[in-house]
């Protein structure tokens, strides 16, 4: 990490289906190895899915699911004379949606499912009805927080 500059941000396109800036972070982040037709793939397959399942709009039902993972809150580790404390800090705009991008996938992955495509659509289904992997990890974030708030003092 730079200590002369602040790194600029990338601005992203918004994608060609929907028009929306969330949307392509989200493709960006699941894509591996570049393959981005992939992702694209199996990204607005589960959408379709959760179309025919659910009967709600699938772009609505993907905010409603990030927007109920996004943290307010986390833990950071804070060295206070030789004891590491887990101070807790509000979380900013940038990182709570990054970080709810990042478990929607990382929990979709690891889910029993067959296909990626299925796994995506449950875990957003999930994610939007307050249920899920996703949904218990920011759960537990903010147990983690609350828990810890007698070493709020020392937030820098």
């Amino acid at each position: 990490m730079s200590r002369r500059h602040q790194a600029d941000k990338r601005e992203v396109l918004p994608d060609a289906k929907f028009g929306d800036l969330i949307v392509t972070k989200f493709i960006n982040n699941m894509m591996q190895d570049g393959k981005r037709a992939v992702a694209e793939k199996i990204f607005y397959g589960a959408l379709d899915d959760i179309k025919s399942r659910s009967g709600q709009e699938p772009v609505e039902v993907f905010h409603q699911a990030l927007e109920n993972i996004k943290p307010q809150v986390e833990v950071r580790s804070r060295r206070v004379g030789g004891a590491t404390y887990q101070v807790p800090v509000e979380v900013r705009t940038e990182r709570a949606q990054a970080l709810a991008i990042r478990w929607v996938i990382n929990f979709a992955r690891s889910r029993g499912e067959k296909g990626m495509r299925t796994r995506l659509m449950s875990e957003l289904m999930d994610a939007a009805a307050e249920r899920g992997g996703s949904f218990k990890k920011k759960e537990d974030v903010h147990r983690m927080a609350e828990a810890n708030r007698a070493f709020a003092h020392y937030r820098w």
